[in-house]
């Protein structure tokens, strides 16, 4: 058994704010309580070894979720792999983590699916929960295998670095998804306005001679979903969401009732158009928006219209980003700075409060999947350990990533996970 004592429970599902012990059986949770009921638990249980862990100081939290990372893995080792994609996740207190489907081949069919889950099980860490493509291929053509996916594992379909081709096969997927009950994610981006763009639109990206994409390009593709979603009644989530205007979109399609939901990502919430200069660590899509999108962002993260806070973990092998600007390929890393991101520019700001952030990265991204994630007897022993105020630098070339594009190293920080269990093992630990 697994005692962990002294520590304080967050749990939003629960609404738990309190200092309490966890006490964990194998894989599961026995119990959460005050300390003297959980040591009258533990002492009718002598037959069975107990291990302490000190989380005196420390937030105890559901098992962070993060709804959007990419493993590379099949096809792209040289970037990255499951088992050192998700050794960095476990550095960043994630148990679960879902991979967009275009790696290659692409994730379309169930027998990637099922690669994918027997390779994240013999990495033996954190839960890989692949997210399979709409189309197949990602070509906007056609549908994928999506029962077969499902029947294999997948937890949501997505056709991510690529838009829905268009409202006719998003309608359709839609529909379909429906009657399986999975959710529908779409990398919203209107290709027609986006096309050659490698930074947002605006007076940086004229003075920088970048191309640039308008933030119209991203909120005329989230209209056309929120419509599509009404049409259907299926459960849309917006990926990366990075404009005021499509956030606005979600925020008026949740009160109208309709089952849409948005993530955003710790860079989107932390840096803006101002902050890229040539560096290609700063380049990214969605990219980076003006200081008006961003400020949007911060108010959708406190007032609830944002559901999760997801990574979008993004490696790229070295040489690929030692490029132009215009020839580097999009996206940066981000499993062991989102924690710390969330503390220093939303908790520590006082912009939200703990509980919240916690809410962020746990029962909102669940809720996304259908799913539940909450401290209480018999639920999964996935637990995510973490300081509001352990002092650290993040140094690149100490991460478990297999790359190294980040605009955050040497960043200093304060706040950290500490601990990460999964099924009842500490998989990691500061």
């Amino acid at each position: 058994m697994l005692w962990i004592k002294n520590g304080r429970v967050i749990d939003p599902a629960t609404n738990i704010d309190a200092k309490l012990d966890v006490l964990i059986d194998g894989e599961n949770i026995v119990a959460c309580g005050v300390p003297d009921d959980i040591a009258q638990l533990a002492g009718k249980n002598r037959g069975a070894a107990n291990t302490t862990f000190d989380a005196t100081g420390l937030i105890v939290a559901p098992g962070f979720i993060d709804l959007h990372c990419h493993l590379r893995e099949p096809g792209g080792e040289a970037s990255e792999t499951i088992v050192t994609g998700t050794k960095a996740a476990a550095r960043g207190g994630f148990t679960a983590i879902c991979p967009m489907p275009n790696t290659r081949p692409v994730n379309d069919n169930a027998s990637v699916t099922r690669s994918i889950i027997e390779r994240a099980t013999f990495a033996a860490g954190v839960r890989v929960w692949p997210i399979g493509a709409c189309s197949a291929g990602s070509k906007g053509e056609s549908l994928a295998e999506i029962a077969a996916m499902k029947q294999a594992g997948i937890v949501a379909v997505s056709d991510d670095g690529k838009p829905v081709a268009n409202a006719k096969l998003m309608r359709q997927i839609m529909d379909y998804c429906g009657s399986l009950g999975l959710p529908v994610i779409d990398h919203c981006e209107d290709v027609s306005l986006a096309a050659g763009a490698v930074m947002r639109e605006g007076e940086t990206s004229v003075r920088l001679g970048h191309r640039g994409m308008p933030a119209a390009a991203e909120s005329i593709c989230v209209g056309r979903d929120t419509q599509v979603a009404a049409l259907t009644g299926g459960r849309l989530h917006i990926a990366h969401l990075s404009a005021k205007a499509s956030l606005e979109l979600v925020r008026d399609a949740k009160k109208r009732g309709l089952a849409v939901t948005c993530e955003v990502t710790p860079h989107h919430f932390t840096l803006i158009d101002e902050d890229v200069a040539y560096d290609t660590n700063f380049k990214m899509n969605p990219p980076l928006a003006s200081r008006e999108d961003r400020d949007a962002l911060l108010a959708g993260l406190a007032d609830g219209t944002v559901d999760a806070i997801a990574t979008d973990h993004a490696p790229h092998e070295p040489s690929s980003k030692a490029v132009e600007f215009d020839k580097a390929p999009f996206g940066i890393t981000g499993f062991e700075t989102a924690l710390a991101l969330g503390l220093q520019q939303l908790v520590h700001t006082g912009r939200i409060k703990l509980m919240r952030l916690v809410e962020l990265f746990t029962t909102g991204p669940a809720r996304v999947l259908g799913m539940e994630r909450r401290i209480a007897p018999g639920q999964p022993a996935d637990l995510t350990l973490f300081s509001t105020d352990h002092a650290w630098t993040f140094r690149s070339n100490e991460s478990a990533s297999k790359s190294r594009n980040t605009p955050f190293d040497g960043r200093e920080f304060k706040g950290a996970p500490m601990a990460t269990i999964v099924a009842g093992k500490v998989i990691c630990r500061r």
